[in-house]
């Protein structure tokens, strides 16, 4: 194999070592690098109008490739400068041919292009790529990130909807259909009760093991009577006149969400229109009758006459079909005024504050009896204990199965009493400021969804914006691919020249 055969590989890393170490360039290559580029920054301040050069000039870095390049432009703008011994009389000539000749005396030119192209290769290149990788990854973070913002959208819709339908209202008038649902909260209250009857059955059999007859008062009550009126529990019938306090909603508009949230956040006592905690607590109290405005007479004695005469003359009979108001009697209920029902007394006992409370103790208290009553039969079925069989003989007309049908019925009706919808609706007729606090908080739902909406359309934004970047890079990758490509040639062609036009390979360059 001759000579001009055996080809040199030298790799990209070891290139400028691999010049220095074959006496190529010199080693102290770069100060006269440094002294060419202060001269090409002075010729540049005086160069002539054209259209090539602008294009040329334009590059960001000129080496000794873009000189030669220039200089023959130069001879065509400055060719009337040439005398007839082919000097050029043109000082911008002149600058750039001695730029040229620095650049070839002791080949400082193939020092910095193998500078540029090591510098292009290993910097240059790898930079470039790894800033479109990152563009291209913030993409796909940006289109994911708003991806993921449809899921807490849809669960916040999903809960602003089955808060809309528990409310049964619209958010198109909050006052006005407040004050509609509100209306339907007695037939809640209704069809809640419509199966109470089932555990009648359980009242006895709590009232026979724990002995106490007149047990659970308010569940007996809703059983015979149904949701009646306080007043008609208390004073065991139906108030002729029911005036119920009026529906207060301090729903205002345009309240910031965090003074609604503290409006919420205080304390409703439930007073009633006569100033009193509550007319219940009142109406409970033993009225012993009142002797008004009139002066009793006294006796000489200080004794109290009774107005009994010591002997009637004639026997009377007593007419008792008389009604008593010929004779000017007034009947008056206990605390009320001729049987009308006010305040706390006017509403039904699931809808009282007070009541609803105990309604709620009794059926809790009657549920863990039957729990407990059913514990005690499962025991007594795994049991041969004659202990347990005298205990639970007052219940031999209750098995396992037919306690466990009475708490199962009893559950329900506690379900259905405290469901959502009817919880939602008792708050908001009680208490004044809890349409605020649901008003508040549909509002903050629907801002949080437009919120989250207009994050989602700015993350979409600026994942087109960063793609917009990224293809933005390509002409400059590929420009610099193609500066590279042409530098490798020019060091490749210089090195095969100089060792008798032998094939020259650089490792680890561009493809």
């Amino acid at each position: 194999m001759n000579e001009s055969e055996i080809p040199i590989d030298i790799h990209t890393l070891k290139l400028q070592d691999w010049l220095i170490s074959r006496r190529i360039v010199p080693k102290n290559g770069q100060l006269e690098i440094r002294e060419i580029h202060n001269k090409i920054r002075n010729a540049l301040q005086d160069m002539p109008s054209n259209d090539q050069l602008i294009q040329l000039l334009a590059k960001t870095n000129i080496n000794y490739f873009h000189v030669k390049e220039i200089i023959e432009i130069l001879k065509q703008t400055e060719k009337d400068t040439k005398s007839v011994f082919g000097s050029y009389g043109s000082q911008r000539m002149k600058d750039w041919q001695e730029i040229c000749r620095l650049y070839e005396k002791n080949s400082v030119y193939l020092a910095e292009t193998a500078q540029i192209f090591v510098r292009n290769i290993n910097y240059e290149i790898p930079g470039l790529r790894k800033q479109m990788t990152k563009l291209e990854q913030q993409t796909d973070d940006c289109l994911k990130r708003a991806h993921d913002l449809n899921k807490p959208e849809t669960q916040l819709l999903a809960e602003h909807s089955a808060l809309l339908e528990q409310l049964g209202v619209k958010e198109d008038n909050l006052h006005a259909e407040f004050i509609e649902v509100l209306s339907g909260l007695p037939e809640l209250y209704a069809k809640s009760l419509q199966n109470i009857g089932r555990i009648q059955s359980a009242f006895d059999l709590y009232a026979e093991v724990s002995g106490q007859q007149q047990g659970l008062p308010i569940l007996r009550h809703l059983v015979e009577f149904g949701n009646t009126t306080v007043y008609q529990y208390i004073h065991k019938e139906a108030p002729l006149v029911v005036e119920e306090p009026p529906i207060r909603l301090n729903l205002t508009v345009g309240d910031s969400g965090k003074e609604a949230i503290n409006a919420g956040n205080e304390i409703d006592f439930g007073t009633d229109d006569n100033g009193g905690t509550s007319s219940t607590v009142s109406a409970e109290i033993i009225d012993y009758g009142d002797f008004g405005n009139v002066d009793l007479p006294e006796t000489d004695g200080g004794n109290i006459d009774w107005g009994i005469e010591s002997a009637p003359t004639d026997a009377v009979e007593i007419n008792f079909d008389i009604p008593v108001e010929e004779y000017g009697i007034v009947v008056e209920g206990t605390g009320m005024d001729g049987g009308t029902a006010k305040g706390d007394q006017a509403y039904t006992l699931l809808d009282s504050p007070t009541y609803r409370d105990r309604f709620f103790d009794e059926i809790y208290e009657l549920e863990s009896f039957l729990r407990l009553r059913l514990f005690e039969l499962n025991q007594l079925e795994s049991s041969a204990s004659n202990i347990m069989f005298s205990l639970m003989d007052n219940m031999a007309s209750h098995d396992a199965e037919s306690i466990r049908k009475l708490l199962h019925e009893t559950e329900r009706i506690i379900q259905q009493t405290s469901d959502e919808q009817t919880r939602h609706l008792f708050q908001l007729k009680h208490s004044p400021k809890y349409a605020n606090l649901l008003a508040t908080k549909l509002q903050q739902m629907n801002k949080a969804v437009e919120k989250l909406r207009s994050n989602r359309d700015l993350l979409k934004q600026k994942a087109v914006e960063l793609r917009e970047q990224r293809q933005q890079l390509n002409p400059v990758l590929d420009e610099l691919l193609q500066q590279t490509r042409v530098l490798q040639s020019h060091i490749e062609k210089d090195i095969s020249k100089r060792y008798k036009n032998r094939i020259v390979n650089l490792m680890g360059g561009v493809n």
